[in-house]
């Protein structure tokens, strides 16, 4: 692994400083919005623009890339949501901020793509799921240092814009340094919404729940915080503690994923956050140290919805469409994502702050009906399934090119699907999807970042 990070560490470095700026953004903005007695409303909505602008980039960046290259790509994009970073500062008009957060999204999903298909390109197939937890731990601790920096810095000036533009700034020197070819193009996976639908709807389901939950917390999070009374440090250990707990947990996750029923953890999960948002629901005041403990839980069972949706859903699809797959989930994440902070923006307008939690926990207990394990055995299973647990990004910090380092896909298909896209096969067999067979038993040359891949 210490071999990996050295081989990845400019990437895994592009990545850090990137996830610092997103975070760092996202927070500062509620909480200014919060010091200027802004309505909830508008603070949903400019989360709900960053997310609509990830969704966006992941449909014309790959036309970007193949236009003028990875690096002339990545580097136009970068100052691109720099100058759109310090424009915040420039502009006080909050209509001129959603414009603003769009192309903040779109852009940083450009450079997104630009980093996964340089880290596809220069990975060992024997490496990449070791690259791809390095790129994992890289984008959830860019998140958490992102709110740190309030502790450090608590003031809500114009030199927190500053830092987050200088972020961007940094994450743009180890690509623009490389002396190497660019990577071989690729494209988005192509989706097929109407199969997808039919066969893993259970999952679609629980990845659109994911996104109305984690889009919520990302954007309201913060404005909750502050309207507990918590000054701007407390916000940032919030924030910190919560996205922490979702790093925490993966590994524990995928450790349960593979033993038990994915069905069944899902609903589990959804009940458990269910009851942990609870309290936060339903008191107005709450007491600083049941903030930290409820909202700490929270984020342990939120953040695992979508990982084992997306294993879930992948038991159920062959290998030649787990690209298409990938694909399908994140942009329907990023729908859920783009809704949940308007409707949870106008909930707490209307019926105070506390409402946030309680969305979460009407959300979690409709997952928690909708998802139901199967006893039925003739349903559609693949033949490789289960699959082993790994870990995935959401739109806050992947594109759709993640589909290339997910170890599960057989990287051949990768290649044939995301370089020649193929077109869609007739919808003839569309089961829905059924339970996680029984487990079975897992089957068991690295290169620098300015190394080309042969």
């Amino acid at each position: 692994m210490r071999q990996i990070w050295k081989s990845f560490r400019a990437l895994y470095f592009a990545s850090l400083m990137m996830l610092i700026g997103s975070g760092l953004l996202s927070t500062y903005l509620a909480l200014r919005l919060a010091a200027d007695h802004v309505d909830s409303l508008w603070v949903g909505a400019l989360m709900a623009a960053n997310y609509f602008g990830l969704v966006l980039g992941g449909k014309i960046g790959h036309r970007l890339i193949a236009r003028v290259g990875h690096i002339r790509a990545y580097s136009a994009c970068a100052g691109i949501v720099g100058a759109a970073v310090l424009g915040h500062g420039l502009v006080n008009w909050l209509p001129a901020w959603l414009f603003l957060r769009v192309i903040v999204g779109l852009g940083m999903m450009c450079q997104y793509m630009v980093i996964e298909s340089w880290l596809n390109e220069q990975a060992d197939t024997k490496q990449r799921g070791m690259v791809f937890s390095g790129y994992m731990i890289a984008s959830y601790l860019g998140l958490v240092l992102g709110q740190l920096i309030l502790v450090m810095h608590p003031g809500l000036g114009l030199e927190l814009l500053m830092l987050v533009a200088l972020c961007f700034t940094l994450c743009l020197v180890p690509v623009a340094l490389t002396r190497r070819i660019h990577p071989a193009p690729l494209h988005p996976a192509p989706m097929e919404p109407r199969f997808f639908i039919k066969r893993v709807p259970q999952s679609l389901s629980t990845v659109l729940g994911a996104g109305l939950i984690v889009g919520s917390f990302y954007g309201l999070a913060p404005l909750y915080a502050s309207q507990q009374g918590l000054s701007t440090e407390q916000v940032g250990l919030f924030m910190g503690s919560c996205i922490f707990a979702g790093l925490l947990v993966q590994w524990p996750l995928g450790w349960l994923s593979d033993r038990y029923d994915r069905a069944l953890l899902i609903r589990s999960f959804a009940f458990s956050l269910a009851l942990a948002a609870l309290p936060l629901a339903i008191m107005e005041r709450v007491p600083l140290e049941v903030l930290f403990i409820a909202g700490f839980l929270c984020s342990l069972v939120q953040f695992c919805l979508y990982p084992l949706a997306v294993a879930f859903s992948n038991d159920h699809i062959e290998g030649d469409r787990r690209v298409s797959l990938t694909a399908m989930l994140l942009v329907t994440y990023g729908v859920g994502a783009s809704i949940g902070p308007l409707v949870a923006g106008v909930l707490m307008k209307l019926f105070g702050s506390q409402m946030l939690y309680a969305f979460f926990s009407f959300f979690a207990l409709v997952l928690v009906w909708r998802i139901r394990p199967k006893a039925v055995t003739n349903l559609h299973q693949v033949e490789d399934a289960p699959l082993h647990h790994v870990a995935m990004p959401d739109s806050m910090s992947s594109s759709p090119l993640v589909a290339a380092l997910d170890p599960r896909v057989d990287e051949q298909m990768v290649q044939e699907q995301m370089q020649n896209p193929i077109p869609s096969e007739p919808e003839s067999a569309s089961e829905p999807e059924a339970d996680t067979p029984p487990e079975q038993p897992d089957t068991g040359s690295e290169k620098s970042f300015t190394e080309a891949r042969p």
